[in-house]
Protein backbone atom coordinates (compact mmCIF):
# COMPACT_ATOMS: atom_id res chain seq x y z
CA UNK A 1 0.00 0.00 0.00
CA UNK A 2 1.20 3.48 -0.76
CA UNK A 3 2.07 5.92 1.94
CA UNK A 4 -0.58 8.45 0.81
CA UNK A 5 -3.42 5.92 0.86
CA UNK A 6 -2.47 4.81 4.40
CA UNK A 7 -2.62 8.39 5.68
CA UNK A 8 -5.99 8.92 3.95
CA UNK A 9 -7.30 5.73 5.57
CA UNK A 10 -6.12 6.89 9.00
CA UNK A 11 -7.71 10.31 8.45
CA UNK A 12 -11.03 8.69 7.43
CA UNK A 13 -10.98 6.44 10.50
CA UNK A 14 -10.26 9.38 12.81
CA UNK A 15 -13.04 11.42 11.17
CA UNK A 16 -15.49 8.52 11.62
CA UNK A 17 -14.58 8.17 15.31
CA UNK A 18 -14.94 11.92 15.88
CA UNK A 19 -18.33 11.98 14.11
CA UNK A 20 -19.56 9.05 16.25
CA UNK A 21 -18.49 10.76 19.48
CA UNK A 22 -20.06 14.09 18.47
CA UNK A 23 -23.29 12.36 17.38
CA UNK A 24 -23.53 10.48 20.67
CA UNK A 25 -22.95 13.68 22.63
CA UNK A 26 -25.71 15.40 20.65
CA UNK A 27 -28.17 12.62 21.44
CA UNK A 28 -27.33 12.73 25.15
CA UNK A 29 -27.62 16.52 25.19
CA UNK A 30 -31.01 16.49 23.43
CA UNK A 31 -32.37 13.91 25.86
CA UNK A 32 -31.05 15.81 28.85
CA UNK A 33 -32.59 19.09 27.70
CA UNK A 34 -35.96 17.81 26.50
CA UNK A 35 -37.72 19.16 29.59
CA UNK A 36 -36.68 22.78 29.86
CA UNK A 37 -32.97 22.06 30.10
CA UNK A 38 -33.19 19.93 33.23
CA UNK A 39 -32.80 16.19 33.52
CA UNK A 40 -36.03 14.57 34.72
CA UNK A 41 -35.82 13.42 38.31
CA UNK A 42 -36.65 9.88 39.31
CA UNK A 43 -39.83 9.67 41.38
CA UNK A 44 -39.17 9.56 45.09
CA UNK A 45 -39.70 6.07 46.46
CA UNK A 46 -42.74 5.76 48.70
CA UNK A 47 -41.84 4.21 52.04
CA UNK A 48 -43.64 2.78 55.04
CA UNK A 49 -44.44 5.30 57.78
CA UNK A 50 -41.62 5.77 60.27
CA UNK A 51 -42.09 3.85 63.51
CA UNK A 52 -45.07 1.84 62.20
CA UNK A 53 -45.20 -1.84 61.35
CA UNK A 54 -47.43 -2.25 58.31
CA UNK A 55 -48.21 -5.96 57.85
CA UNK A 56 -48.83 -6.83 54.20
CA UNK A 57 -50.03 -9.92 52.37
CA UNK A 58 -49.06 -10.18 48.68
CA UNK A 59 -51.14 -12.41 46.41
CA UNK A 60 -50.20 -13.10 42.79
CA UNK A 61 -53.38 -12.97 40.68
CA UNK A 62 -51.57 -13.55 37.37
CA UNK A 63 -50.03 -16.45 35.49
CA UNK A 64 -46.55 -14.94 35.84
CA UNK A 65 -44.50 -17.07 38.19
CA UNK A 66 -42.48 -15.26 40.85
CA UNK A 67 -44.38 -11.97 40.63
CA UNK A 68 -45.41 -12.08 44.31
CA UNK A 69 -41.78 -12.69 45.28
CA UNK A 70 -40.65 -9.63 43.27
CA UNK A 71 -43.39 -7.50 44.85
CA UNK A 72 -42.36 -8.76 48.30
CA UNK A 73 -38.75 -7.72 47.70
CA UNK A 74 -39.89 -4.28 46.52
CA UNK A 75 -42.16 -3.72 49.53
CA UNK A 76 -39.55 -4.93 52.02
CA UNK A 77 -36.96 -2.62 50.46
CA UNK A 78 -39.39 0.23 51.15
CA UNK A 79 -39.87 -0.71 54.82
CA UNK A 80 -43.13 -2.68 54.69
CA UNK A 81 -43.44 -5.97 56.61
CA UNK A 82 -44.61 -8.62 54.15
CA UNK A 83 -45.81 -11.46 56.36
CA UNK A 84 -47.63 -13.65 53.80
CA UNK A 85 -47.18 -14.44 50.11
CA UNK A 86 -49.48 -16.54 47.97
CA UNK A 87 -51.37 -17.07 44.74
CA UNK A 88 -54.98 -16.41 43.74
CA UNK A 89 -56.87 -18.71 41.41
CA UNK A 90 -58.87 -15.89 39.80
CA UNK A 91 -56.69 -13.82 37.45
CA UNK A 92 -56.82 -10.02 37.63
CA UNK A 93 -55.93 -7.41 35.04
CA UNK A 94 -55.09 -4.60 37.45
CA UNK A 95 -53.56 -4.45 40.92
CA UNK A 96 -55.89 -3.93 43.87
CA UNK A 97 -54.80 -2.89 47.38
CA UNK A 98 -57.17 -3.69 50.23
CA UNK A 99 -57.11 -1.67 53.46
CA UNK A 100 -58.13 -4.06 56.25
CA UNK A 101 -57.02 -2.08 59.31
CA UNK A 102 -58.68 1.28 58.78
CA UNK A 103 -55.44 3.07 57.85
CA UNK A 104 -56.11 4.44 54.36
CA UNK A 105 -52.79 6.29 54.32
CA UNK A 106 -50.91 2.99 54.72
CA UNK A 107 -52.87 1.41 51.87
CA UNK A 108 -52.25 4.50 49.73
CA UNK A 109 -48.50 4.21 50.33
CA UNK A 110 -48.56 0.55 49.32
CA UNK A 111 -50.65 1.37 46.24
CA UNK A 112 -48.23 4.14 45.23
CA UNK A 113 -45.46 1.55 45.21
CA UNK A 114 -47.33 -0.29 42.44
CA UNK A 115 -48.13 2.77 40.35
CA UNK A 116 -51.74 2.74 39.24
CA UNK A 117 -53.14 0.36 41.85
CA UNK A 118 -56.67 0.95 43.09
CA UNK A 119 -57.39 1.06 46.85
CA UNK A 120 -60.50 -0.36 48.53
CA UNK A 121 -61.35 -0.32 52.22
CA UNK A 122 -62.62 -3.57 53.70
CA UNK A 123 -62.32 -3.30 57.48
CA UNK A 124 -61.63 -6.60 59.21
CA UNK A 125 -60.62 -6.40 62.87
CA UNK A 126 -60.13 -10.17 63.13
CA UNK A 127 -57.25 -10.19 60.62
CA UNK A 128 -53.59 -10.05 61.52
CA UNK A 129 -52.94 -8.07 58.34
CA UNK A 130 -53.13 -4.35 57.66
CA UNK A 131 -53.01 -4.40 53.85
CA UNK A 132 -53.55 -7.03 51.14
CA UNK A 133 -52.10 -6.61 47.63
CA UNK A 134 -53.75 -8.49 44.75
CA UNK A 135 -51.22 -8.26 41.93
CA UNK A 136 -52.71 -7.79 38.47
CA UNK A 137 -51.26 -8.57 35.07
CA UNK A 138 -50.70 -4.87 34.29
CA UNK A 139 -48.02 -4.48 36.99
CA UNK A 140 -44.43 -4.74 35.81
CA UNK A 141 -41.77 -5.13 38.49
CA UNK A 142 -38.78 -2.80 38.36
CA UNK A 143 -35.50 -4.16 37.12
CA UNK A 144 -33.60 -6.11 39.73
CA UNK A 145 -30.28 -4.63 40.82
CA UNK A 146 -27.16 -6.55 39.88
CA UNK A 147 -25.30 -7.82 42.92
CA UNK A 148 -22.09 -9.58 41.80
Amino acid sequence: MERGSVSRLRFAAAALIAATILGGAAVVRSRAHHDGGVLPKAPKAVRAPDGQRVRVQVLNATKVRGLARRATMLLRDRGFDVVEVGTLAQPRDSTLVLDLSGHPDWAARVAATFGSARVETRPDSSRYLDVVVLLGASWRPPAEPFYP
